[in-house]
């Protein structure tokens, strides 16, 4: 199993529209034992783009390079929650921008980069200076409106050092793995080492017993019989949002008992109404995307209900 992240489960993520949680979705279903997937590690300086499915990422490296992050008032109002300002942690300065968010009611906080040398932001940073001109923000003269996004699971489908999971013969690696790397607070690119050690050890663990596996025969052709093609898609694409909205608000970066527990109540009822459709009609990609969201949100906030410290990525407000 290689099937990358979840980040499509909130509101505001820098995954592509893919991220659905596939993998860990289907393995759980199947009895894997899922592991720290309440670890949900948001990147704090997403562009800030209302109604983008995914969102552009404004590098760590702008903050180390000197950049600023302001609210509209132009305070530098990191200083209120950390001595080390904007250079403080992706969980700290993730949550402060929460806080200011919620304080002021804006929908955004500012990265400012117009006392930077411009001549070297441009050949440190042409990317991000060349989308956010695209975006009509020119990074010289203007503040670039950012939000924190989900963008990495730490946890997922549970594995041993040669990404064996619970299951017999299934191995998984990537994203979709809790591979214990990572840890509370996932450092910056070490989704890399994730990806190429644990898919190397895995291929070369599964050469050694491949030749010991026996393979079911006479597995039946797939019947769809009874079933309609839905001509309700909406009620697909509205679901979806609404997944997305309530993890957002409810299960993202600051989590409480009472928010969690409404989320449960609400991911149940759009379960009951998914899984409706998915018994009675044809499947689709989009369906079996919102039936696997709607698995690994659920996955989310029960491990969250569950854990009892606050840790790295994880914030409960009722463990403080």
């Amino acid at each position: 199993m290689a099937s990358g992240g979840i980040g499509q489960v909130y509101g505001h993520t820098t995954n592509p529209k893919v991220a659905t949680g596939d993998g860990v979705a289907m393995a759980y279903r199947i009895g894997a034992d899922i592991k720290e997937i309440e670890f949900v590690q948001f990147h704090p300086t997403a562009l800030y783009e209302p109604f983008a499915s995914s969102t552009f990422l404004i590098s760590e490296a702008v903050r180390g390079f000197g950049a600023e992050l302001k609210n509209k008032s132009g305070e530098k109002f990191m200083y209120n929650y950390d001595a080390r300002g904007s250079l403080a942690s992706r969980d700290i300065v993730a949550r402060a921008i929460d806080a200011e968010l919620k304080n002021t009611g804006e929908n955004c906080v500012y990265l400012d980069c117009t006392e930077l040398n411009q001549a070297d932001f441009s050949m440190h940073f042409p990317t991000i200076k060349n989308t956010c001109l695209q975006k009509g923000i020119n990074v010289q003269n203007d503040w670039i409106p950012v939000i924190p996004a989900a963008h990495y699971g730490c946890g997922g489908i549970k594995v041993d050092k040669d990404g064996r999971s619970s299951i017999n013969n299934l191995f998984a690696c990537g994203e979709c793995a809790q591979t214990g790397l990572h840890g509370a607070n996932r450092l910056a690119s070490n989704s890399l080492l994730e990806a190429f050690v644990f898919a190397d050890k895995a291929a070369n663990k599964s050469a050694e017993l491949i030749e010991q596996i026996v393979l079911p025969i006479n597995i039946p052709d797939w019947n769809d019989e009874g079933t309609i093609i839905s001509k309700e898609m909406v009620l697909i694409s509205h679901n979806r949002v609404e997944l997305q909205q309530m993890m957002q608000n409810y299960v993202a970066i600051v989590r409480s008992n009472i928010r969690l527990e409404r989320a449960l109540k609400r991911v149940k009822l759009l379960y009951d109404e998914t899984e409706k459709l998915y018994q009675s009609s044809k499947i689709s990609p989009q369906l079996c995307e919102l039936r696997n969201m709607i698995t690994v949100a659920y996955l989310i906030i029960t491990h969250s209900l569950q854990r009892k410290e606050n840790r790295g990525g994880f914030y409960n407000t009722d463990l403080v």
